[in-house]
């Protein structure tokens, strides 16, 4: 049986089991028993039993038979709400039982007669409740951290990077708050799209180291940086990824893979909102007529980051404009932050697939870029590899915590199509073969084996579990601080 069919038997088991609940909450409130109930019904009070206990599903005539005798709307019993607190307890006890986590400790099923008290029924939830947060902890390291990623990231390339969904609901939203032409999403646009969702952006100096954002449900209040990016890019981004999470109906994660598939999700939302997807291949399409495409000028059309107009490229080039494409950051040392391709470069991978963190050969555009003295302008390279040949646009930038390099490109046959085609720069690349770049020279074995002894510096990251909170990487102590001190604040005389 498939999980899905698996998740689906345990689902409609449990709909039993709350359907129970809610019958036998109306009956003992109705003052009968099982007996007394039946004979009104025209079933035995042990066929009862069984719908109560979630054994067995009543036929849609008997449930109505039930409702009237008990003097309840059928609809009511229907309810996907516990009737009680009790009966919420037993419910969460009984799901709690049914997760793998649990069933792979090899323990007893506890069932939970009205003999068990309280205490000792909530108690036996708290167990479950902390050991589920206690696996979400252990979950957020390093190494799952990488398998999550890596999983999403095979599911875009099934994609093509291309979400439907998310692009329908960010067109609408622009066009409702007056954005109906190729130019930059305006800070008031982004502040008017606030208004409407029901929020006040709020720009303040203290907010968490570890935090980009942090939104208060209650009183209605985005809290952003008073700067971001030079030009004020970035908050804008900052502030539709706040939003994102209500208008697509995020939940708090309940794991770090979920998590991570919301980030790229409210990613995927902001950029969409800052470069609306009617608009953005429109001016695509006419780029590729032509034969003009550059990441720089979609960038400069909608006042954006390279990075933001390389990576919205990626999302509309497949479906759009026929077009496969390869994406990657990587930092001045040539370790890849991230990647994505839907036209076979040869990504360096570990065993898990991950490829956060290799190190990209250093014949590839993305490291050659950082040999130019002039770094400002666009880097064009064509480079061969066991794969094929392909073409890279690289962009260096430097976040003040060190340079990184963005490099956005095609197969060989889809260049025609590109500024910077003509470049003469070519290098080929025989990774992942050792001698390619990763194996020193005859001549410098000769003199140095065995005669270096380097001082390795160790990256915190790398032995350093993620921080664990509701949020992970977010410390749940320093947020609730910061809204504690904010939340009775005037918004208006900041």
């Amino acid at each position: 049986m498939t999980p899905e069919a698996t998740s689906s038997l345990e689902t409609d088991a449990f709909d039993r089991l709350l359907l129970g609940k809610r019958i036998r909450h109306f009956r003992t409130q109705a003052g009968l028993t099982l007996d007394a109930l039946g004979e009104r019904v025209g079933v035995v009070g042990s066929q009862l039993s069984l719908i109560e206990n979630g054994h067995r599903e009543p036929r849609l005539s008997l449930l109505q038979s039930i409702a009237r005798e008990v003097g309840v709307d059928p609809a009511e019993l229907l309810s996907n709400e516990p009737p009680d607190h009790r009966s919420a307890l037993e419910l969460e006890l009984e799901r709690a039982q049914r997760t793998p986590i649990y069933q792979r400790l090899n323990l007893p099923h506890v069932r939970a007669p009205r003999g068990l008290s309280d205490d000792v029924l909530e108690s036996l939830v708290g167990l479950h409740r902390e050991l589920m947060k206690r696996s979400r902890a252990a979950a957020a390291t390093p190494e799952e951290a990488r398998r999550a990623n890596t999983a999403i990231r095979l599911h875009m390339r099934e994609q093509n990077n291309y979400l439907p969904d998310i692009e329908r609901i960010a067109e609408d939203l622009m066009l409702s708050v007056g954005h109906t032409t190729t130019s930059a999403v305006t800070h008031r646009e982004v502040a008017v799209l606030a208004e409407r969702l029901g929020f006040t952006l709020i720009f303040v100096n203290d907010l968490p180291a570890n935090t980009r954002s942090i939104t208060d449900l209650e009183n209605g209040r985005i809290y952003l940086p008073p700067a971001s990016i030079p030009g004020g890019h970035g908050l804008r981004s900052l502030a539709l990824q706040a939003m994102a999470h209500r208008v697509l109906g995020h939940q708090p994660p309940g794991s770090y893979a979920e998590f991570l598939e919301q980030r790229l999700q409210i990613n995927y939302f902001a950029a969409a909102c800052l470069l609306p997807e009617s608009r953005a291949v429109a001016f695509l399409q006419q780029a590729k007529k032509e034969r003009n495409l550059a990441i720089e000028d979609l960038r400069d059309a909608f006042g954006v980051t390279h990075e933001a107009a390389a990576h919205r490229f990626t999302n509309l080039a497949t479906r759009h404009l026929d077009l496969r494409v390869h994406y990657y950051r990587s930092d001045d040392n040539g370790a890849l932050v991230r990647g994505y391709e839907n036209n076979g470069l040869p990504y360096p991978t570990d065993v898990s697939g991950s490829l956060e963190g290799q190190l990209i050969c250093r014949r590839w555009a993305g490291r050659t870029a950082f040999d130019r003295r002039n770094r400002t302008s666009e880097f064009y390279q064509y480079t061969d590899t066991p794969a094929g040949t392909y073409w890279s646009s690289v962009q260096i930038g430097d976040t003040g915590r060190g340079t990184f390099s963005l490099a956005c490109g095609v197969a060989f046959d889809d260049t025609r199509w590109f500024r910077g085609r003509d470049t003469s720069f070519r290098e080929i690349s025989t990774c992942p073969d050792p001698s390619c770049c990763r194996t020193p020279s005859d001549g410098m074995l000769e003199r140095w084996e065995g005669k270096a002894w380097p001082s390795a510096r160790m990256h915190a990251h790398v032995l350093s579990p993620l921080p664990a909170g509701s949020f992970p990487g977010v410390d749940d102590i320093e947020m609730y601080e910061f809204l504690s001190t904010h939340a009775n604040a005037d918004p208006s005389s900041r």
